[in-house]
């Protein structure tokens, strides 16, 4: 059985060098801004393999109701079945308990020789508040991190000199194609019956409306945005959240919200 996923257990066993990247998630659903920023990030960092990995309870994500781990789990490997480079693994929902970064990058460290480099994928605007993540200092000495950013949004220098300033981080910046998609925009989009065709995979897409997700999640208890919170909400959703978003929320208050 795979411990960390199926396609990548085995990477570097081999001793030579390797390159992981690591998207985490709530991922409620799966869409393909998620799909092209990994891909894009993958293309840019020569990263072997990208692994999903789907929040199991996230902290930030209290406010409202998530879809059960194991449906978000297979949307997931849906998702990613027809990208070699891709793969899914269950570690934080099968692990239990409140989902931090640093946990899971521990467990993948432990997991894979050290000529395997760790990759975390992640927004600019989560790693602008980067210190204010859960055992920050150790995450700097995991993995290095690739802050996605849009057209439109930018950290400013000044910004990166002070990241640089409170800690060890090694951080590239990597400028992604702008989707004006969000997880939060197909949960409304399937609780008012429209569609979202062509905005997640359609085998996503089949197996939501095979089961009814969202179907009934009432509008009270969703967020305006995904807003990544200060060290758990959604990394992915940090990473793909289009100007438009950004401009709709307080950055400030955006930086606090990746799941970290």
């Amino acid at each position: 059985m795979a411990r960390i996923c199926e396609r990548f257990d085995d990477l570097g066993a081999d001793g030579a060098p390797a390159r992981l990247g690591i998207m985490g998630g709530t991922f409620d659903p799966i869409h393909i801004g998620h799909l092209a920023t990994a891909e894009q990030a993958r293309e840019a960092y020569g990263l072997d393999a990208v692994v999903f990995v789907p929040a199991g309870n996230p902290v930030f994500k209290k406010h409202r109701r998530v879809t059960p781990a194991a449906d978000r789990l297979a949307l997931c490997r849906l998702a990613v079945a027809s990208n070699p480079a891709f793969c899914v693994s269950a570690l934080e929902i099968e692990r239990g308990g409140d989902t931090y970064t640093v946990d899971t990058l521990r467990e993948l460290r432990a997991h894979y020789s050290d000529n395997v480099e760790l990759f975390f994928i992640t927004g600019a605007d989560a790693v602008a508040h980067i210190v204010k993540w859960r055992e920050s200092a150790a995450i700097a000495d995991l993995a290095h991190l690739i802050a996605v950013t849009r057209p439109g949004y930018a950290l400013t220098a000044e910004r990166k000199r002070e990241i640089e300033d409170e800690g060890s981080f090694d951080v590239s910046y990597l400028e992604v194609t702008a989707l004006a998609i969000s997880s939060s925009d197909l949960r409304a989009r399937l609780r008012e019956g429209r569609s979202i065709r062509y905005l997640t995979m359609q085998s996503v897409r089949d197996y939501i409306m095979e089961h009814g997700l969202y179907e009934h999640m009432g509008a009270a208890i969703e967020p305006a945005e995904e807003v990544p919170a200060a060290e758990t909400d959604d990394a992915a959703d940090a990473a793909v959240r289009s100007p438009q978003a950004v401009a709709a929320n307080d950055p400030i208050e955006a930086g606090k919200g990746a799941r970290r």
